[in-house]
């Protein structure tokens, strides 16, 4: 796995913890895609099984750190949905944790890794908390999670909850420079557009998809002059969008602070121009009643499974048609 920077802190606390006998038998890491958590936990499961590890480092030599690397270690556990599920449920709980109870096959520590605990049904979130509160001996769990308040508090309870945040600014921009040679303000555009995540931001930035956000604000800004809306659905009705209507919403947001006066805190740097255009299109009630009417429709397409796309999206743009025609009372965003 790709080992970033900004991750040797939390690393090195980490270990310094378990080295200090303070180790946690039960990590929940929460992070934002793309800060590299998946190798964060990588690494310090790699450093507990390590036979004879150098100081904060695991040694690369011995057997254990070699069955890491070839990834059969019989002692490490990755728990993830079967293949074109998206739920984990209690059989797959059920069947690594009866192993945890019998001798560690190299006489080691055992890892458990979950690497979306959101996934949890919950009879299986129910099934792994009766193994967390009365773990076997030399045994840890790393549970991955993007939104850790969809967890049973019951469960967060039994972890040591521990928020991977994003690095400063300059040196997540440092970063993306020595990545990438794009443009300052697209890297900047995509950083924000990330939550600050710079390896999300790098992925973003090589997206055939990226180069659409102009064409997208333009699209935007016909639409409104024309009063038709539906216009805009072919650009929509695609498998990235949750992504363009993330980056419509930033856009949205970005002409509203550029009404008042905040155009300096922009999402979309590298799009100003039109940005501003659309501050001058429309007023911002009307702004804020298409970002409201979005946030839900984004969210579900998102959420629930089996939504019809095309239909969702439809609903959302006739919405906003009536805004712009009628002026249509602020809707109340239930997010």
């Amino acid at each position: 796995m790709k080992w970033y920077p900004w991750l040797r802190p939390a690393y090195e606390q980490l270990v310094a913890n378990h080295q200090a006998g303070r180790g946690h038998h039960a990590l929940l890491v929460h992070a934002l895609p793309g800060m590299g958590d998946d190798s964060l936990i990588y690494a310090l499961g790699r450093w507990l099984m390590c036979q004879q590890p150098d100081g904060q480092k695991s040694c690369g030599q011995c057997r254990a750190c070699q069955l890491m690397q070839a990834q059969t270690h019989p002692d490490y556990y990755l728990i993830e949905p079967e293949k074109g599920k998206a739920t984990l449920g209690i059989d797959a709980i059920r069947e690594v944790t009866e192993k945890l109870y019998d001798r560690a096959r190299l006489g080691g520590a055992k890892v458990v890794w979950i690497k979306d605990a959101a996934q949890l049904t919950e009879a299986a979130a129910n099934a792994l908390l009766k193994t967390l509160e009365e773990p076997p001996e030399k045994t840890w769990f790393m549970l991955g999670c993007r939104a850790p308040e969809r967890l049973p508090a019951t469960l967060r309870s039994r972890c040591l909850y521990w928020h991977l945040s994003p690095p400063e600014d300059r040196w997540a921009q440092a970063w993306l420079a020595r990545e990438t040679d794009v443009p300052q303000d697209q890297r900047i555009a995509a950083l924000r557009l990330s939550g600050g995540a710079p390896a999300a931001a790098l992925e973003l930035l090589q997206t055939s998809g990226w180069a659409q956000r102009p064409l997208l604000a333009e699209r935007l800004e016909q639409a409104i002059a024309a009063r038709d809306a539906l216009t805009l659905l072919p650009d929509l009705h695609h498998d990235d969008a949750a992504m363009r209507l993330h980056w419509l919403a930033a856009l949205l947001l970005d002409a509203i602070k550029c009404q008042q006066g905040a155009g300096g805190y922009s999402t979309h740097v590298d799009l100003s121009a039109h940005s501003q255009r659309l501050a001058t299109l429309l007023p911002t009630d009307r702004l804020q009643s298409m970002l409201n009417l979005l946030l839900p429709c984004r969210e579900q397409l998102i959420s629930v499974a089996g939504l019809n796309r095309e239909l969702m999206l439809t609903e959302l743009l006739l919405n906003w048609e009536q805004v712009w025609r009628t002026g249509a009372p602020l809707p109340h965003s239930p997010l």
